[in-house]
């Protein structure tokens, strides 16, 4: 049974998605504030957070982000019917599994709930928006969580706390090649990292995890992501 945690300042809403997920065999809770919800999380291990974006004080993006502090191993789902780009955009900085919208389609909700996983967050830095969405797709459809970022600046800028593989091209604006890998390297020294480039002799091998040759078979990336998540620390669950 998953446990999942909604936020919602808007309770009829937050308590008919939980009736739904209960009817499924799942436990949800229910909170109308993110002060609530940080309380919560510090005494009670969820699965995932179903989370509006705009609410009178904490916002929904400031709630991800302190809540990953009390529980890095946290999915997190935006549903909300007007995000403001900004906090949308700080939000996925902290990693999200999906942002879905207002009223939210419930097959799909259920089903990307039903493969969601903890301590499933991938960091993905990759210039090509369209093999950037591929990828984070074919993520998604595996349960993990992906961040994104498509320069050494927004590399930079990343927020979450505990990701648990970094996929990462070596050639982004905003630095010579490699500098992406050299920055996220320093912030995560233990971090299982595997180069995307389309210049494999150009890869700074040493503590890279893997390289992968553009182009490569998406299917083999995810296959060696799941070996490095079966591998991580248990005390990261």
């Amino acid at each position: 049974m998953r446990q999942y945690l909604l936020l919602d300042d808007n309770l009829a809403f937050a308590e008919n998605l939980a009736e739904i997920l209960r009817d499924g065999g799942d436990a949800a809770t229910v909170v109308t504030s993110g002060d609530e919800a940080v309380r919560l999380a510090r005494t009670t291990r969820f699965d995932v957070l179903l989370t509006d974006m705009r609410m009178p004080g904490m916002s929904g993006a400031d709630a991800v982000h302190h809540l990953r502090r009390v529980d890095p191993g946290l999915a997190a789902v935006v549903i909300t019917a007007h995000p403001r780009q900004d906090d949308l955009e700080t939000a996925r900085r902290e990693g999200l599994l999906a942002v879905l919208p207002k009223p939210v389609p419930i097959p799909t909700l259920v089903e990307l709930l039903s493969g969601a996983r903890r301590d499933g967050l991938v960091v993905l830095v990759e210039d090509d928006p369209a093999l950037s969405d591929n990828i984070a797709e074919l993520l998604r459809g595996r349960g993990f969580s992906c961040v994104t970022a498509a320069s050494v600046l927004d590399a930079d800028r990343i927020l979450c706390a505990q990701p648990f593989a970094a996929l990462v091209d070596l050639r982004v604006p905003g630095g010579p090649d490699g500098e992406a890998l050299r920055r996220l390297r320093a912030r995560y020294p233990h971090l299982p990292t595997f180069v995307m480039t389309a210049y494999p002799d150009a890869a700074p091998l040493d503590g890279t995890t893997g390289v992968f040759s553009k182009p490569f078979d998406p299917g083999a990336l995810m296959e060696v992501l799941e070996t490095a998540h079966a591998a991580r620390p248990t005390h990261a669950s």
